[in-house]
């Protein structure tokens, strides 16, 4: 089963980049948060979006004893800059092999990758495996390009010559106006 998890406190990467988009969250009051993008809400969630013990008690209700975790699709940012993308990827990669170290026995992590850069792409792809992932989680297309692309190519002959998992996720869809 793979599941979304993310940082219980995101910088706000739009002042420090300079441009907008990008996703925050705004604690309003214990357990709850919203998240926005710049000023705009986008959806509301609670303290099982980013509290592993909380969530290793809610699923072991269900007798699960191991969860999938990865970082929630719209923060993927695969429009921003490169650079900057690749910054928003290694705080969120960092959060989740963080996760993975408080509780080695209860999660597994796919990683973020800054999919519209190649090489910054199989850089953090490597950096995964040195932190202990055991693959990625990629949308279902990179800025209105389909997986296909020669681009990526390089990007999924490393995770097959790592050894690391590689997860699509839908997002974003394409052809939505036809």
């Amino acid at each position: 089963m793979h599941t979304h998890i993310m940082p219980k406190h995101i910088p706000k990467w739009s002042e420090k980049f300079g441009y907008g988009g990008f996703i925050h969250l705004e604690h309003h009051r214990q357990g709850w948060a919203r998240m926005m993008q710049d000023s705009k809400f986008f959806r509301e969630i609670n303290e099982n979006c980013w509290d592993g013990a909380i969530r290793i008690k809610e699923y072991e209700q269900f007798d699960t004893q191991v969860q999938v975790v990865c970082t929630i699709p719209v923060l993927f940012a695969y429009w921003a800059k490169p650079k900057d993308c690749l910054e928003v990827s290694q705080f969120l990669n960092d959060d989740l092999a963080d996760l993975c170290a408080r509780f080695p026995k209860n999660y597994l992590a796919l990683g973020t990758l800054p999919m519209q850069d190649t090489d910054l792409a199989i850089q953090e792809l490597i950096r995964c495996k040195e932190i202990g992932m055991k693959g990625i989680q990629i949308g279902s297309n990179i800025n209105d390009l389909n997986l296909n692309e020669e681009q990526f190519f390089p990007i999924f002959e490393a995770c097959q010559d790592l050894g690391m998992a590689l997860m699509v996720h839908p997002w974003n869809m394409m052809g939505k106006a036809e």
